[in-house]
């Protein structure tokens, strides 16, 4: 049986650990060929061996253009195209009250959330004309569609995200390549356990805390953030462009969770090529 993804060539950053390692697994078994593209070796490295000749890990610092653009390249000197670039990878960041945040931890944040994703848009867009198709995807968040759900700057820089799809859908559309978003709720990772607990291992009490609190009753997994992925990447969704598809067990639209990030002190948590 054909995949959804067969033969399309894709690239995800923040592809080594949560939402992406999540979606690189369906992404391959649906028949796609990925490029995880991270600032962890070991765990890209490892992800890349396992799923054989349909996966590559390319070192991939978001913050730096030229990492970027090596991921596009890496993609289409094994694979010879790029057919979906999955924007993914992300922090939670500058963490505080507007009064104690640093311009410094700011400019940081927005560098991983915001800046990266339009390098992506970027460099995809290079590729994706010349072929005349394509999908461009980009993770924003829940906080990205209300306000009081995230620390400022992620706010934002998801914000931002959501706008950034919108304009760039808009110019690209006339070469047929479709970008949209994918907004996910809370969902248990690494990322969101060491929000919640402090322990990034703990990612099944981060379940069922997030459970308590949500509408459904249940929390949200990387796959569940995959599945979304994997519809925008597919042929599927010929007819979405400039959406974002908000997949938070319908928490933006039955009340919100109290913003507990306004307090302490600035932190930067994760990584540059880490996504929640």
């Amino acid at each position: 049986m054909a995949g959804r993804l067969d033969s399309k060539v894709v690239v995800i950053t923040g592809g080594a650990s949560g939402i992406g390692e999540g979606t690189v697994r369906r992404f391959v078994a649906e028949g796609a060929r990925c490029v995880v593209a991270d600032i962890q070796d070991q765990a890209g490295e490892a992800l890349a061996a396992e799923l054989g000749e349909n996966a590559v890990f390319h070192y991939t610092d978001v913050t730096r253009e030229s990492d970027i653009e090596g991921a596009v390249a890496i993609a289409l000197s094994e694979y010879g195209r790029l057919d979906c670039m999955f924007n993914n990878a992300g922090i939670v960041g500058a963490v505080g009250s507007i009064a104690e945040t640093s311009v410094e931890a700011f400019d940081q944040t927005m560098s991983i959330l915001l800046r990266a994703v339009f390098l992506g848009c970027k460099h995809a867009a290079r590729a994706m004309i010349e072929q005349g198709s394509g999908s461009i995807i980009s993770t924003s968040s829940t906080a990205g569609i209300i306000g009081g759900l995230g620390p400022h700057t992620y706010t934002a820089a998801k914000h931002g995200v959501v706008g950034l799809t919108k304009s760039v859908a808009n110019e690209l559309a006339q070469y047929g390549i479709r970008v949209n978003a994918i907004s996910p709720g809370n969902t248990a990772t690494a990322m969101t356990a060491s929000v919640i607990s402090g322990d990034h291992t703990d990612t099944s009490g981060a379940a069922e805390h997030i459970g308590a609190g949500s509408p459904l009753g249940y929390s949200g997994f990387p796959a569940d953030m995959a599945n979304a992925a994997l519809y925008l990447a597919s042929d599927e969704s010929r007819y979405v462009n400039g959406h974002t598809l908000v997949v938070d067990a319908g928490q933006t639209t039955s009340g919100m969770t109290p913003n507990h990030f306004h307090t302490g002190r600035n932190v930067l948590i994760g990584e540059a090529g880490r996504r929640d």
